[in-house]
């Protein structure tokens, strides 16, 4: 590795020594953290105060991150759009499991989509982009509902659930035994709930909070997505939620959502 090329490495080592938590560091501290020579700190610190990615407290000689770096948030806002960023990762997901994959927000007590990735067989199941699904139902849904307080939860509910099905959770109890179960294996998932042979899986993309902003679904004949198939699939779903949030960052799905105007569902 070049001297170039672990410099930079290292320089950024110190910008990334700054968190949420610990906003304020003194040159101490960085050394400490990087088990590195102070002197050695500082020549990075001071070459990063001259580009602004730094500034020093004169007072007390702490360092906080630099002003540059809200102008390029800026930059990276004006292209912010979750759909964006989600698209290849819902592509990549149905190559992966040929089955129809798609991307939905709630608005009250429905799920809205936004993206449909159509499966390759020529049975197949696919919402239509801006089509509305009940959330208590359908996969999509409970996948908001079991990361949504209980007041919220209820007031949704309180609604009306209508029976679809013969497999229609219409017993609060019983949803809500769903709800927990959703939550603890990261996923929900809905077995000819709102139509008969259709079963899906779906799970959140939280924000900073843990509060979620959109959800990823698999859809599918009920013959094909059995319920072992759909526990595989979940996990599937689950790695790419999580690869989008560190692609992405929990703070920039929060700006996200700030800037889009997609409602957070946690209060």
């Amino acid at each position: 590795m070049s001297q170039s090329v672990r410099a930079v490495e290292r320089a950024l080592d110190v910008l990334l020594s700054f968190s949420q938590d610990e906003p304020v560091l003194s040159l101490t501290q960085i050394a400490e953290r990087l088990d590195m020579p102070k002197s050695t700190i500082h020549r990075y610190l001071a070459t990063l105060e001259a580009s602004r990615f730094v500034r020093r407290d004169e007072a007390n000689g702490s360092y906080h991150l630099g002003y540059r770096f809200i102008e390029m948030a800026s930059l990276v806002l004006q292209e912010a759009d979750l759909e964006r960023w989600v698209q290849p990762h819902l592509e990549r997901l149905s190559a992966e499991c040929s089955e129809t994959v798609d991307l939905a927000v709630l608005d009250g007590a429905e799920v809205i989509y936004l993206q449909v990735i159509e499966s390759p067989h020529r049975v197949k199941i696919a919402a239509a982009v801006g089509q509305r699904l009940p959330a208590f139902c359908t996969a999509s849904g409970k996948a908001f509902l079991a990361y949504m307080p209980d007041d919220q939860v209820n007031h949704i509910l309180s609604q009306g659930m209508l029976r679809y099905t013969d497999n229609t959770r219409v017993s609060l109890a019983d949803l809500h035994q769903d709800l927990r179960v959703a939550r603890e294996q990261g996923f929900a998932i809905s077995e000819q709930e709102y139509e008969r042979d259709i079963n899906a899986v779906a799970a959140p993309i939280l924000d900073a909070h843990g509060c979620p902003v959109a959800v990823i679904a698999i859809a599918g004949p009920a013959y094909r997505l059995s319920r072992e198939r759909m526990l595989e699939l979940g996990l599937s779903i689950l790695t790419t939620t999580k690869a989008i949030t560190r692609e992405v960052g929990s703070l920039g799905l929060t700006a996200i959502v700030a800037k889009t105007g997609i409602s957070r569902h946690c209060r």
